[in-house]
């Protein structure tokens, strides 16, 4: 069974139509990564997939759960961490956690138990018993992830989980996310950085406009993409003139002294174009390889800048 699925998603506001028929299949214990421009309609599937507003049209389920029939059961079944952290800086991050069990009914001996692993379980232990105002923002969004686990979600959306963070913290929330999902949890992930997508998506979804106009693995779409090339650096212009003459394809640059060969990236094409130049004794001072990421699959599929925060 899918964790999540959706047929014909429609929402609009005013003569606004936000999503134009949307279709979703999330596979359970996989993370699952929406990109879209702002505007796309990133939050708004997400709202609707949360049970926090009703769709105009078509069906979704969440963990075996109607959103529409059945919202009570889809809210017990899920976690959402927000961009913005939903840690109380007043209290303790032991505190914090304990709201939650208390929230979720564990009682008193069970949500002790659980507070204390989930501490551990996040590398909070040390500074459990310390407001949360004195945590850093990678230790913050370490304990809003903690909180989200109290009830033991069988789907969290993470919206924007590093957003601010440092390289060192970033890293830090993906083997958390990592950790989650080994433990059989389906994660909905919307963010910013395509490099996060690429790192921890299992499938990507593309929404531009209200619609999915792509999905698959990160390689998937990558491969759907051209522009993969090699760039040629040359000292002397002859240089530059010959190699061109040779290879008739590429596109020059003569102030830089460089040449943009296509190139599907493979160990053999690469081989193939520089023996090719070796036997013709042309002289290359440098190369480089480029292949499409998914910044160029974003904007490929979009033809907007990847700025693919919140909508």
């Amino acid at each position: 069974m899918n964790a999540i699925k959706a047929t014909g998603l429609r929402r609009s506001y005013g003569d606004h139509e936000v999503l134009k028929g949307v279709d979703l299949n999330v596979p359970r214990g996989t993370v699952f990564s929406l990109l879209g421009a702002n505007g796309a309609g990133k939050t708004t599937t997400v709202k609707i997939l949360s049970t926090l507003i009703r769709a105009d049209g078509g069906t979704a389920a969440v963990a075996g759960h109607d959103v529409a029939r059945d919202p009570d059961a889809v809210r017990k079944a899920i976690g959402v961490t927000g961009q913005f952290s939903a840690v109380d800086n007043l209290l303790t991050g032991r505190e914090n956690l304990k709201l939650m069990a208390d929230l979720n009914h564990l009682g008193r001996a069970g949500g002790k138990v659980k507070v204390q692993s989930l501490l551990e379980q996040f590398d909070i232990a040390d500074a459990a018993d310390k407001p949360a105002s004195t945590y850093s923002g990678g230790m913050r969004r370490r304990l809003d992830l903690a909180m989200t686990l109290v009830g033991s979600p069988q789907v969290i959306f993470l919206d924007e989980p590093t957003t601010g963070l440092d390289p060192r913290g970033r890293r830090a929330v993906w083997d958390i996310v990592r950790r989650i999902v080994a433990g059989g949890v389906t994660i909905f992930l919307t963010t910013q950085y395509l490099e996060e997508a690429d790192e921890l998506a299992d499938r990507i979804a593309v929404l531009d406009r209200g619609r999915i106009v792509a999905e698959g693995t990160a390689d998937e779409l990558k491969r759907r993409i051209p522009g993969g090339h090699v760039l040629l650096q040359f000292n002397e212009l002859r240089e530059l003139e010959s190699a061109a003459r040779l290879i008739g394809s590429a596109s020059r640059d003569g102030e830089a002294l460089a040449l943009r060969v296509p190139n599907d990236g493979s160990v053999r094409s690469l081989k193939a174009l520089l023996d090719r130049l070796d036997q013709n004794a042309v002289e290359v001072e440098s190369l480089s390889m480029h292949t499409p990421d998914l910044d160029d699959v974003f904007l490929a599929l979009t033809g907007k800048p990847e700025t693919v925060a919140h909508s």
